[in-house]
C-alpha cells in the first residue's frame, strides 16, 4: 500500500489528525484507508465525505455476517461572510492567482488565509465538524473513520484545490471568483486550455501525396481518367523532395520558455497515474533538464 501524505499538505492534514486524535486509532485505521476496505467513497458539494467501509467478521462478539459501516465526515466551512475577503486576498497576488488557477497548491497559501483570519488546513478540533460512523465502536474516530481520513489525504495528495471544496468553496466557485478579480482577468486566459486560437494554415514545401498511394476511403470522388491525369502530373522523383530547401534552424537563445512545463504543471504533482512519493513535476523537470544536457550541441 502506498505512503499516505506524499505532499506537504498531505502530510500537514495527517499531522493536523494526529495532534486532534488518539495516535494508536490513527494507526489502526491506516490499514483501513485502502480500495479493500473503502467500497465507496464520495465528496458531496457542501463538503461531506460519505464512504462506505469493508469491517471484519467476529463470531466472538457474534458478528458473523462481514459488516459494512456508513462513515461521514465534514470539516468546518468558511463562513460566507469571511470569502469575499478571502478572494480579494488570493486575488491580490499574481502567484497565488496563476497557480491556482493551473491546480496547484501555494506554498505559502497558509499566509493568505491567515490574512484573512481562517485557515485551509485544519489546525483546531473545532475544524472536525462532523464524524460519525455506524460501528458500533464507542470511540471517535473509529477505525473506519481514521482508514477514511487517510483516503482522504490521499485523495488531497492528487487534488490540492479538493481542500477548498471540503471547506465549502468549490473548485469551480473558487475558479469564477478568482477570474473576476483584475489579476484574473488578465491571468485566466492565459490558463485556459479553451481559448487556444486555431492552426493557421501554410504552404507546405512538400508536394501532395500520389492519388495512388492514398487510402481508399481518402480519395476524392471523380472518374478514373482524373485520377490517371493526377498521377501522371506528380513526379515521382519530386515527390521526394522539397520544392524549396527547409528554413535554417535558429540559434538557441538557450533562454528558459516564459511558462515552462505548463502542460506537465496542470496535471499537479501527483497525479492518478503516478504512483512514487516523489514529486511528478520535480521527475519531469529533472528529465528534461539531463535531456537538454544530453543534446545541448543539436539544441
Amino acid at each position: 500500500m502506498s505512503s499516505h501524505g506524499k505532499t506537504w499538505w498531505g502530510q500537514r492534514f495527517i499531522a493536523a489528525l494526529e495532534e486532534q486524535m488518539d495516535a494508536g486509532r490513527l494507526q489502526r485505521g491506516r490499514s483501513y484507508g485502502g480500495p479493500s476496505r473503502i467500497l465507496g467513497f464520495e465528496i458531496g458539494a457542501d463538503g461531506k465525505v460519505s464512504a462506505t467501509v469493508r469491517g471484519n467478521v467476529n463470531p466472538y462478539f457474534g458478528v458473523t455476517k462481514e459488516p459494512r459501516y456508513q462513515v461521514e465526515l465534514q470539516l468546518a466551512p468558511i463562513p460566507a461572510k469571511a470569502r469575499k475577503a478571502l478572494i480579494a486576498q488570493l486575488g491580490s497576488r499574481a502567484d497565488l492567482v496563476s497557480r491556482l488557477l493551473m491546480n496547484e497548491m501555494p506554498d505559502d497559501i497558509d499566509a493568505a488565509f491567515a490574512a484573512s483570519g481562517f485557515t485551509l488546513l485544519p489546525h483546531s478540533a473545532q475544524d472536525f465538524a462532523r464524524t460519525d460512523c455506524s460501528c458500533p465502536d464507542y470511540a471517535n474516530p473509529c477505525k473506519h473513520i481514521a482508514g477514511v481520513y487517510y483516503r482522504l489525504a490521499d485523495q488531497l495528495d492528487q487534488d490540492p484545490l479538493l481542500l477548498f471544496e471540503l471547506r465549502g468553496l468549490g473548485r469551480a466557485r473558487l475558479r469564477a471568483e478568482l477570474a473576476k478579480t483584475p489579476l484574473g482577468q488578465a491571468l485566466a486566459p492565459l490558463m485556459s486550455e479553451d481559448d487556444e486560437a486555431p492552426p493557421e494554415p501554410v504552404e507546405s514545401l512538400y508536394p501532395p501525396l500520389l492519388p495512388h498511394a492514398q487510402p481508399q476511403a481518402a480519395r476524392p470522388q471523380g472518374t478514373a481518367a482524373s485520377v490517371e491525369a493526377g498521377a501522371a502530373a506528380v513526379d515521382a522523383r519530386a515527390f521526394w523532395h522539397a520544392p524549396a530547401p527547409l528554413p535554417e534552424d535558429k540559434a538557441h537563445s538557450g533562454e528558459a520558455a516564459s511558462v515552462p512545463a505548463m502542460l506537465v504543471k496542470k496535471g499537479g504533482d501527483f497525479p492518478p497515474f503516478w504512483d512514487r512519493s516523489q514529486s511528478f513535476i520535480a521527475v519531469m523537470e529533472e528529465l528534461y533538464r539531463r535531456v537538454k544536457s544530453k543534446h545541448k550541441q543539436r539544441l
